[in-house]
């Protein structure tokens, strides 16, 4: 298991990178319709502000299954954020 610590830095690192792409993605394309892509970016700030309160959980039993969860699900979102970036183009 990483640390809470390592947990924050990957959610950080993972969902602001697609938010960079999403806005690359934007001024590579400026005359396309924006909607779609501020659709993923708004679901990346969902998705981050779940996982940070999952995070922050304080009645758990089970942290280390937890926090692996916690992994899993970012994992499994931001691949799915990426998909939809991958759409876009």
């Amino acid at each position: 298991m990483a640390s809470v610590r390592d947990l924050k830095k990957d959610l950080n690192f993972v969902l602001g990178d697609i938010i960079e792409a999403v806005y690359g993605w934007e001024l590579e394309n400026p005359k396309a319709d924006n909607k779609k892509s501020e659709a993923i970016i708004d679901e990346a700030i969902t998705t981050f502000d779940e996982l940070t309160a999952k995070i922050n959980q304080k009645d758990v039993e089970n942290k280390k299954a937890h926090f692996n969860a916690i992994s899993k699900e970012l994992e499994d979102r931001g691949n799915a954020l990426l998909v939809k970036l991958a759409k876009l183009k």
